[in-house]
């Protein structure tokens, strides 16, 4: 393993996130004052952390909740003008069989895939179930990873990459549409996407790797037919659910090698952290965050779609009753004028969203995300969709 250096109806509540604003008392930062509010919050949550991140890393092991996961990396190339790296997150197959057998595949995949530059990552999954990597503890561990990454090796938020072989492939179909906030792009191989859907995809480019001959449980047939929800997809919504599908001639669930061209595809993708549209399908594990909205109460199958212009936020797609944040910093609108939030033609706010200390320190301690740091917050109550 690398050793890592130490490194209500309609209505609007609340203007901004703890009660900053008019009711809250607290004036709302400038423009500058919020920058210099980000840099700070960054500075202190990774000086306090480095140390124990630090250490995580050197364990070879992220535990969170519970769960272990073992990880082993490599460095490839020199690092970016700007002193960053890649992360590439690489998922072993098996699943559903002793943990010898998981141990094996976990050994293939640690030298399967080679990034030009990188940081490139093989967890072992924390479990031997055939969901392997697609367990709620999952997210979280590849969360803490990230941030520990971010924080001890300079890992630019913005170009993590996500991919899986087999067992792994079921995981990048699970896990690629709901981290997707956190991720440049992903890649499946040789995997099957049982109850996964690809909604959340919109923004994310993102590559099927199969070989024509492997036809347990369908996996070529659900394959293709993947890549054709994801054609519709992006012909209903141009510029948006960038793929590749690669059906490989020949091929049965080994292909090769042929799928590492994955990799470079990959690597011509950076993430956009604040796409001007949202589409946030909740699955089974649910998130409490996806881009620039979050919610109070996730629960499986909620589905929200929003999408920004100029001063105007609209929610496309809500069920009624769910208490939104939508979160906002003045690379997306001016946070100098009003802000308008509609649904179906109703408006459920308008007025300034303040800047808020209390926000970017929240948002923050949320997630270690230099490239999310929010700098205002404005809660509404979605309503019940127009009759049509």
């Amino acid at each position: 393993m690398m050793p890592f250096a130490p490194c209500a109806f309609a209505a609007a509540m609340i203007l901004a996130a703890g009660g900053d604003g008019p009711s809250g008392g607290t004036a709302p930062l400038s423009r500058a004052d919020a920058d210099a509010a980000v840099k700070a919050a960054l500075r202190t949550i990774a000086d306090r952390s480095r140390a124990e991140r630090a250490a995580e890393l050197k364990s070879g092991v992220i535990a969170v909740d519970g769960a272990r996961m073992p990880i082993w990396a490599a460095q490839y190339g020199e690092k970016s003008k700007d002193g960053t790296r890649s992360l590439w997150i690489s998922m072993h197959g098996g699943g559903g069989a002793p943990a010898k057998v998981n141990d094996q595949q976990w050994d293939n995949q640690k030298r399967l895939y080679q990034p030009k530059e990188g940081i490139y990552v093989a967890p072992r999954a924390p479990s031997n179930e055939w969901n392997l990597w697609h367990q709620a503890p999952v997210d979280r561990c590849f969360e803490r990873l990230i941030e520990d990454l971010v924080i001890c090796e300079r890992v630019d938020p913005n170009r993590v990459y996500l991919m899986g072989y087999s067992a792994g492939g079921d995981g990048v179909y699970q896990l690629a549409p709901r981290m997707a906030d956190r991720l440049a792009a992903a890649s499946m191989m040789a995997g099957h996407p049982n109850d996964a859907r690809p909604d959340g995809l919109r923004n994310l480019p993102f590559a099927i790797h199969m070989g024509a001959e492997d036809g347990a449980f369908d996996r070529n047939k659900v394959a293709a037919a993947w890549g054709a929800q994801l054609d519709a997809l992006a012909a209903a919504d141009p510029g948006a659910y960038v793929h590749h599908v690669a059906i490989h001639a020949g091929k049965g669930h080994w292909m090769d090698r042929e799928d590492a061209s994955a990799v470079p595809w990959m690597a011509g993708y950076v993430r956009d952290p604040r796409p001007a549209k949202v589409v946030w399908l909740q699955d089974d594990v649910t998130r409490p965050r996806f881009y620039w909205l979050a919610v109070d109460e996730p629960k499986a199958g909620q589905r929200i779609v929003a999408e920004r212009q100029g001063q105007e936020i609209r929610i496309l797609e809500a069920p009624a009753g769910v208490n939104l944040r939508i979160r906002l910093d003045d690379s997306m609108l001016d946070l100098d004028k009003d802000v308008r939030v509609t649904q179906g033609g109703k408006e459920l706010f308008s007025g300034r969203a303040p800047r808020s200390k209390e926000t970017i320190e929240r948002v923050l301690g949320e997630r270690y995300d230099p490239q999310s740091a929010f700098t205002a917050e404005v809660r509404v109550t979605t309503c019940t969709p127009p009759a049509t």
